[in-house]
């Protein structure tokens, strides 16, 4: 069970964002097939900008999104999965250390990092199943990037985002009668708010969605049995990540030019505007496009 210890309420903060919550700074997949997963992501718009200094990481960016694809092989791990798996959500918080010292004062599992020289130590809490949740404060003019990475030459390290993307939120699953865990998790450590039963967004109607207190970022929590047409194992994870836009069709009619498959039909004719799933490719993970609630 990855959720937080009890905390006694009194020793809660009655701040609307305890953290500085600022959204997300990076999301992180682990992949033994990285080449299949960048395809999917070039597809998408986003371009490798920079190699990490001692591991075979590649950095990947468009506009204000980062995704880091992981196939490192740590012989003490087990072996990377064929299918890309989301593995790390970094948070943007004002200040990392303080952010870190206070959720694990809530009963956060921190985690060890394994650093090397000339490499960042990031703090990190356990997240749903073997994920981790980064505390990140170094988003500016010098930012972490700068620190363990090493620019690509001749690429362009701040590509636009195709149609507007920006990073909206995830779609996690949850075991059964494990919603109220879940929702303590997130509300008492960041401060996140249940948004009311009949608040859905794309293409998931199911649930319950988090806001985070910043209004950038959105966490979707899913009991797969309410849904006899997912098929997916037992197992508590992070399921997908998914990018709002201004207009869902048209960025669609835009992503297919590119290459991008779309799930038929992704949703309800009437809901078309509201979302849509793509297809994976070989081994590559589902990515979903939400209408900009904003």
């Amino acid at each position: 069970m990855n959720a937080i210890h009890p905390a006694p309420r009194e020793a809660l903060a009655q701040h609307d964002n305890p953290l500085a919550l600022q959204g997300i700074e990076f999301v992180e997949y682990a992949t033994a097939r990285p080449q299949t997963l960048g395809q999917s992501l070039e597809k998408l718009g986003f371009q490798p900008v920079a190699r990490h200094r001692s591991r075979e990481v590649l950095l990947y960016r468009q506009g204000d999104m980062n995704i880091i694809v992981n196939a490192h092989r740590d012989p003490d791990e087990p072996a990377l999965p064929d299918t890309a798996e989301l593995t790390a959500v970094a948070l943007r918080v004002r200040d990392a250390g303080k952010a870190y010292r206070r959720v694990l004062e809530l009963g956060a599992w921190g985690l060890p990092t394994k650093v090397e020289v000339m490499e960042l130590n990031i703090p990190a809490i356990h997240g749903v199943g073997n994920s981790r949740l980064y505390f990140v404060d170094r988003c500016g003019d010098f930012s972490i990037y700068d620190v363990d990475f090493i620019p690509i030459p001749g690429v362009d390290t701040r590509p636009d985002a195709a149609g507007g993307l920006r990073f909206f939120g995830l779609v996690q699953y949850i075991g059964p009668e494990r919603m109220g865990d879940w929702i303590a998790f997130y509300s008492e450590l960041f401060g996140f708010r249940e948004l009311p039963a009949d608040h859905h967004f794309g293409v998931l109607s199911r649930g319950c969605i988090l806001a985070s207190p910043c209004g950038r970022l959105h966490w979707q929590l899913v009991e797969p049995a309410a849904d006899a047409w997912l098929d997916v194992a037992g197992d508590e994870y992070l399921e997908r990540l998914a990018f709002a836009c201004a207009d869902v069709q048209a960025t669609v009619a835009q992503l297919v030019r590119r290459g991008v498959d779309f799930a038929r039909p992704a949703v309800a004719p009437e809901d078309a505007s509201l979302g849509a799933l793509t297809t994976p490719s070989d081994s590559g993970p589902t990515f979903e496009l939400v209408r900009d609630p904003r």
